[in-house]
């Protein structure tokens, strides 16, 4: 039980560690960017031009193996506007900048139903039929997603 605990913190931490990464990137970029309260449903951060002209919601969901890969619930499925995007963070060694993900909300969702229909029509292992779940993957191992800040339109 210890252990799950530890990990349950740890992934927290790791939650939280990259909200505010990404808070400061925006800040850096010139965007106001305000952190909402944890029980925020689907938006971590709310950021707006320093002008007010422009506004965006923003979805954080980070790693700490730094790969392109994420893991999202089926809720993200159906969560996506044209002014809300996922900012995906792979998290790196301390003192390291992490790599920064920008994509519309409505690629992310897309995107898993197609894999995860993939995934579910495919077998396990020793061929029997994969069970549902409410796991979802996002991957951007090409990069097309790397760094892509002006996606935000703002």
């Amino acid at each position: 039980m210890e252990d799950f605990m530890r990990d349950k913190l740890e992934s927290a931490l790791v939650g939280v560690a990259g909200e505010y990464f990404v808070a400061a990137e925006l800040s850096l970029r010139g965007f106001i960017a305000s952190v909402t309260l944890r029980n925020t449903r689907g938006i971590d951060i709310i950021a707006s031009k320093s002008d007010a002209s422009g506004s965006v919601s923003l979805q954080i969901k980070s790693n700490s193996d730094g790969r392109a890969s994420w893991m999202l619930t089926k809720k993200s499925e159906g969560f996506w506007s044209n002014q809300h995007f996922y900012v995906l963070v792979a998290l790196k060694d301390v003192g390291t900048r992490p790599d920064y993900f920008v994509v519309p909300s409505k690629i992310v969702s897309e995107s898993i139903i197609n894999g995860h229909s993939s995934w579910l029509a495919g077998k396990k292992s020793d061929g029997s039929q994969r069970k549902d779940s409410s796991i979802r993957k996002f991957t951007d191992y090409e990069g097309r997603y790397l760094e892509r800040w002006d996606l935000l339109g703002m």
